[in-house]
């Protein structure tokens, strides 16, 4: 696999396997990523103040075995490789099993004016696709909580059956709940999509472990988005503006020009942590610190499968 690396600003980047096992591999990320793991459990109120709390309740019980005998059963190998990081990074299995199924147990937590606010701060992220004679882009804004400002990094994979994969990592979660690629060729960015309180069932398969699948996968079924205030109005202002180029297309995701429900976002809660860029033409993917308007890119790699080698 091809890269190169351009600025002064960047991501951690490592490069693990083939390993003996899942578990070795999540003990390698674990044991690399320690501080930072360490760093973020420490700084998630959410973790220490509503999870934590409620994972010691009865009622917390039947969810919480539910989640993992289900998540487990279906998919042992990406849960020894949360074990793994556990290991790793010194930390308690139970806190990583709280923020990794973070959306899939918050539904369920004690309806107070703390989760209100929690409920209000969803991380949506944001893409402009494009396909025209001349151009094939896809561009992704990945948002989230301000607090995962320094506590991410990127995760050069290769598995024993020589597939490989990169994925950008919240620290302490499974590669990957945000975007990345294989040496299929696969690229893909991922978005806050919350089911209806109708839709929602205790114990589910946790969207972590599905996007970690992703990363092993050779193509995407159609998936059903759902759109909140939100997202309809970075849709609305995003329909204003010109997308007929590259530059054009990163312009879209730099905008801030909606004080309440800007593209770019840049706090006090929701941060803009990068940008994505996925040339299908150039069959490159790469990774934008700051606002892409300025397209100060931090990593470029190569996605043919040719060229997704990782060194001897």
């Amino acid at each position: 696999m091809g890269s190169s690396v351009l600025g002064a600003k960047l991501l951690e980047m490592f490069e693990v396997g083939p390993c003996g096992d899942a578990y070795q591999m999540g003990m390698l990320i674990g044991q690399r990523f320690s501080s930072q793991i360490r760093s973020r459990l420490a700084g998630d109120l959410v973790l220490r103040d509503q999870l934590l709390p409620f994972a010691q309740t009865q009622q917390a019980q039947p969810l919480l075995k539910a989640l993992t005998d289900n998540n487990r059963k279906k998919f042992p190998k990406y849960w020894d490789e949360l074990l793994g990081t556990a290991e790793g990074s010194g930390v308690p299995v139970l806190d990583l099993i709280l923020i990794n199924f973070r959306k899939e147990i918050v539904p369920f937590l004690p309806k107070t004016s703390i989760m209100s606010n929690i409920a209000d701060t969803v991380d949506d992220c944001s893409d402009v696709l494009i396909v025209s004679d001349s151009l094939a882009l896809a561009v992704h804004n990945e948002d989230a909580n301000f607090a995962l400002v320094g506590h991410t990094y990127l995760i050069k994979g290769t598995l024993a059956n020589g597939l490989s994969f990169v994925a950008y990592t919240y620290a302490g979660e499974l590669p990957s709940c945000a975007f990345g690629f294989n040496s299929h060729g696969l690229a893909f960015t991922l978005n806050s999509v919350p089911p209806t309180q109708e839709e929602i069932i205790a114990g589910g398969i946790g969207r972590n472990f599905v996007s970690r699948d992703l990363l092993e996968a050779s193509d995407i079924d159609d998936a059903l988005t759902v759109q909140d205030e939100n997202s309809i109005s970075r849709q609305n202002r995003a329909a204003l503006l010109p997308k007929r180029s590259r530059k054009e297309l990163l312009s879209v995701l730099g905008d801030t020009d909606d004080p309440k429900y800007p593209i770019y976002m840049t706090g006090p809660t929701l941060y803009t942590l990068c940008t994505a860029v996925i040339d299908l033409d150039e069959q490159t993917l790469s990774i934008i610190e700051g606002n892409p308007k300025e397209e100060e890119v931090s990593h470029v790699f190569i996605m043919s499968a040719k060229e997704f080698k990782m060194p001897q």
